[in-house]
Order: structure tokens, then C-alpha cells, then sequence
């Protein structure tokens, strides 16, 4: 019993620190942000927060890995609730772009150049790209089996959509999110589906 309690004592703390790292880096960036700032703001001793993660890399990380499954869990419903593959490429591009720029620590370490050196970095915008990439195929045989799509590279065309995507993100860093409301977002799926569609 006094295990559990210690473990749970020990996760509810990491969770905290996670927490309010996540704040530091939203707001200042990963390079900004200290290990002293979030020592204080947890209330946890400089030495104790090491005792949890080895670096402000260590809890980039996790922030990192807590955003991704926020994104991947609300890309996983729209999916779900949508009728037909054509509405869940829709809502996959206006979900992904929203999402991003709501969850900033996700979006940075998609788009910083500065995070490029970090390995688990590099290691997450693969497998986020990946992931993508599969999705999104997914979805496009679903709309070719159903005869929604003409048959195509489905592949190719995945990975087509996923680099539209990744320089629409570039965009909304050089224009604003102001620049790219839903009505533009629908707009520009329906050119991109169009070309697909039957």
C-alpha cells in the first residue's frame, strides 16, 4: 500500500511539472524556458525536478507526447462521426490546422528549425508524419473502395496531402491564423478533393 501511494505521489508530480512546463513553453519557447522557472513554479526544488526529468528536453518531450495524443484522440472523432470519405479528408485538414495552433508546444516542435537537433524531436515529427500518412491513405481506400474516388496512387496521394498540409502550416506562421479561417480551410479541401472525386 505505502508503493502505491509513493507512485502515485511520484506521477501526480510529474504531472504537475508537465503541466506547468507546458505553460513556459507555449509562452516562451523551449530555448527560453529554464529548468529554474519551472523549479519555481512547481514549487520543487532545482535538485527534485531533476530527479524527474534529466532536462527541460526530458519534459519537452513529454509536453510533446501529452499534445500528440490530444490531437490524435480529437483527429480519431472527427473521423468517426463524419458520413463519407470525402467529409473525413474535410475534417481531418480543418481539425490538424485548428488543433495545431491551439496546442502551440506540438506545432513548434512540428515547425522550429531550433528543435531539428533534438533526436526525440526528429524522432516525433516522423512518426507524426507517418502516422499521418497512413491515416490519410486510410481514408483514401475507403473513398476508392466505396467508389467515391477515382482510383489513384493512394500512397502518393497521401503523401501529397500531408506535404500540403505541412506548407499550409509554414503559411500560417508567415500570415497568421487570422489568414486562414474555415471558410478558406473548406475552400482549399474542396480544391484539393475535387481533383480526386467522381
Amino acid at each position: 500500500m505505502v508503493e502505491y501511494y509513493k507512485k502515485r505521489k511520484y506521477q501526480d508530480k510529474k504531472k504537475l511539472i508537465i503541466a506547468v512546463a507546458e505553460k513556459f513553453f507555449s509562452r516562451f519557447g523551449l530555448n527560453k524556458t529554464t529548468m529554474n522557472e519551472i523549479a519555481k513554479a512547481t514549487r520543487i526544488g532545482k535538485a527534485t525536478l531533476y530527479h524527474y526529468f534529466a532536462s527541460k528536453e526530458h519534459i519537452f518531450t513529454e509536453v510533446i507526447r501529452k499534445e500528440s495524443q490530444i490531437l490524435k484522440n480529437r483527429l480519431n472523432t472527427v473521423i468517426k462521426e463524419a458520413n463519407n470519405p470525402k467529409e473525413q479528408i474535410r475534417v481531418y485538414i480543418i481539425t490538424r490546422i485548428n488543433y495545431l495552433n491551439n496546442l502551440s508546444n506540438i506545432y513548434s516542435a512540428l515547425t522550429d528549425k531550433y528543435l531539428e537537433h533534438y533526436s526525440s524531436i526528429k524522432k516525433f515529427r516522423q512518426d507524426f508524419y507517418d502516422g499521418e500518412n497512413k491515416i490519410l491513405a486510410k481514408i483514401l481506400q475507403a473513398g476508392v473502395d466505396q467508389n467515391v474516388f477515382y482510383e489513384i496512387e493512394i500512397d502518393e496521394i497521401a503523401k501529397l496531402f500531408s506535404l500540403t498540409l505541412r506548407g499550409l502550416e509554414f503559411l500560417i506562421i508567415a500570415e497568421g491564423k487570422d489568414e486562414f479561417s474555415d471558410k478558406r480551410l473548406n475552400l482549399m479541401t474542396e480544391v484539393l478533393l475535387n481533383g480526386i472525386c467522381k
